[in-house]
């Protein structure tokens, strides 16, 4: 297996390609053009197979989070996911240990959303359920998110920044799904 980490900027559009049918095959066609729009401008992770097909993606992408009056930096993780048949074999580790890496030396946190197939990926990591309010700055000013609360996780790198659990997280606004 091959892993490699580039920017968006650095990918083709054949591996722009690639990465988005992973998506949709992984995704079982639920992944739209808004949620691939929100993995791209940042890292990405690319794990090919011997022949060099793709079989696992990951990317994360700097978003600002409101903390107890602080604007964060915080490292977003979207859009993981490994190819049905090449699944339970530690590429999505893979794929998170890189990430984890980048986010480490570029950001303050790490956060990310994931569905109850993915938690227990994260959660063997380290990354922490938000026991906290979540919410977002939208163009209208602040929201609740309540049905993102539970499902939403959190990562402080060696260093990061301490979150209070009784606070809020409030997320920039972005179209689609805001987290």
């Amino acid at each position: 297996m091959e892993n490699l980490v580039r920017h968006t900027a650095e990918l083709t559009g054949t591996e722009l390609r690639e990465i988005r049918t992973l998506l949709d095959g992984a995704f079982d066609g639920d992944f739209a053009d808004e949620d691939f729009e929100h993995a791209l401008g940042g890292m990405h992770v690319l794990v090919r197979d011997a022949g060099g097909d793709l079989v696992a993606h990951g990317s994360v992408v700097m978003r600002r989070v409101v903390h107890q009056g602080r604007a964060l930096r915080a490292g977003y993780v979207e859009a993981v996911a490994v190819r049905a048949d090449a699944r339970r074999r530690g590429l999505g580790g893979q794929v998170m240990a890189r990430l984890e890496q980048v986010i480490g030396r570029a950001y303050v946190l790490g956060a990310l959303s994931a569905s109850q197939d993915g938690a227990a990926l994260y959660l063997g990591r380290g990354w922490q359920v938000w026991g906290g309010r979540i919410g977002a700055l939208s163009p209208d000013g602040p929201v609740p998110l309540p049905e993102e609360e539970g499902s939403t996780y959190v990562w402080a790198p060696p260093g990061g920044v301490r979150l209070d659990p009784a606070g809020r997280l409030d997320f920039d606004w972005r179209d689609g799904d805001v987290l």
